[in-house]
């Protein structure tokens, strides 16, 4: 590793980069661990240079008491590159992110290396108040919202992985004030509806709203939006949310995720979320609801894709002890309604997660035990129910 940052910095130091109408100053170019900054002499414009990967080896048993292995789960998970900055003035930033592993890329339900995952412009009026206009994500429920590099657990839970709205195209608009002492945020968005990277659209929209509010104040380094009380609260803080996301005509199961459906759908999907913190304690849920009037679709062979109409919830409690040596516990359902019942089953999972803290969320080593069941089964002989187990480093600057 020392290696590489030795190599990096040379490289930085006899590297010139031209904008605009002259040369940026070496001496402005600074490499920290917590990314690579680019600034030019007159401040005109600006960029922070970041990359993380996530490498991972686990795998899942058979199934009942039969413990051999079923699928083994060893790849990189993530590699992203992200840049964050301003040009003109810092009223006028920006942000992109750049991924490249297929888990990434949504191959496996659109068939296009879609590597761009963020590419949004923002204009701040003031302080308080700013708009963007791009691809990024949603003001959806907290666990999406939060980067996947700042989870206790190596991957989101079920209930975010069935109902989230992710990313979108479109416009959205962001309000912090106080009402006296307590936080609160409003932000909106009204946006394509069919997730990221589309080249065309139908005539339906998405339209997004939410709101939070902190009624002991704000968070240290915006704890409410990373995993695990890793800034040690010394008081209570705690942060509740609502939002509400109605997505017309979309033709994807998932809204702006999943497989292109036979026809489009309108589908209503309604957040709840709250998470607290306090002395190394974390504790977060989620529900979340989604429904459609008809979620089925069928083609002429009679092959059916559907909306997942139901809802879930979601549960996560943590510690972290000395040595920045973290014990978690989740507990998650979902449960399928309406027509999606006749082709989904409720499942359930129970995780626990132990993760070591080198340098908060940037380098970090995890480990999580998984059960997963069906249709409240929790016997250990059914069949229908596994175990998974996973290890995996997240390196980042």
């Amino acid at each position: 590793m020392r290696r590489v940052l030795i190599t990096l910095i040379a490289i930085v130091f006899t590297t010139k980069l031209v904008y605009a109408q002259g040369e940026v100053d070496e001496r402005s170019m600074i490499f920290r661990m917590n990314g690579l900054e680019i600034n030019t002499k007159d401040s005109s414009f600006y960029a922070n240079f970041r990359f993380r990967m996530q490498n991972r080896m686990g795998f899942y048993t058979q199934g009942g008491t039969d413990f051999g292995i079923s699928e083994w789960d060893a790849r990189v998970r993530r590699l992203r590159l992200r840049v964050d900055g301003y040009v003109l003035s810092p009223k006028i930033g920006y942000s992109l992110q750049l991924a490249f592993t297929r888990g990434d890329q949504d191959v496996d339900n659109t068939g296009i290396a879609n590597i761009v995952r963020d590419a949004v412009v923002f204009y701040h009026f003031t302080d308080n108040f700013y708009i963007a206009f791009g691809q990024n994500k949603l003001p959806g429920n907290r666990q999406r919202v939060n980067s996947s590099g700042q989870l206790q657990f190596a991957d989101r839970s079920i209930v975010n992985s069935t109902f989230t709205i992710d990313r979108d195209f479109g416009l959205k608009a962001y309000y912090n004030n106080t009402i006296g002492a307590v936080p609160f945020r409003i932000k909106g968005a009204i946006s394509t509806g069919e997730g990221r990277s589309v080249n065309t659209t139908d005539n339906g929209l998405a339209y997004t709203g939410r709101f939070e509010i902190l009624p002991f104040g704000e968070f240290k380094n915006e704890g409410d939006y990373s995993e695990g009380d890793l800034e040690r609260e010394e008081t209570p803080k705690l942060s509740l949310a609502g939002g509400y996301s109605y997505n017309a005509k979309t033709n994807r199961t998932g809204g702006q995720l999943g497989k292109e459906m036979y026809a489009s759908r309108d589908m209503g999907t309604a957040i709840f979320d709250m998470i607290f913190k306090l002395r190394g304690w974390a504790y977060e849920t989620e529900y979340m609801k989604r429904t459609a009037d008809d979620p089925l679709t069928f083609n002429e062979d009679g092959d059916v894709r559907y909306v997942y109409a139901g809802w879930g919830n979601n549960h996560q409690i943590s510690y972290l002890f000395r040595h920045n040596l973290e014990a978690a516990f989740r507990y998650s359902i979902i449960q399928p309604e309406n027509k999606t019942a006749w082709y989904e089953r409720k499942r359930e999972v129970l995780e626990a997660g132990i993760t070591k803290y080198l340098r908060k969320h940037r380098i970090k080593g995890q480990f999580n035990l998984s059960y997963n069941t069906e249709d409240g089964q929790w016997n250990i002989k059914d069949k229908d129910n596994y175990w998974g187990a996973l290890f995996q480093v997240e390196l980042g600057i």
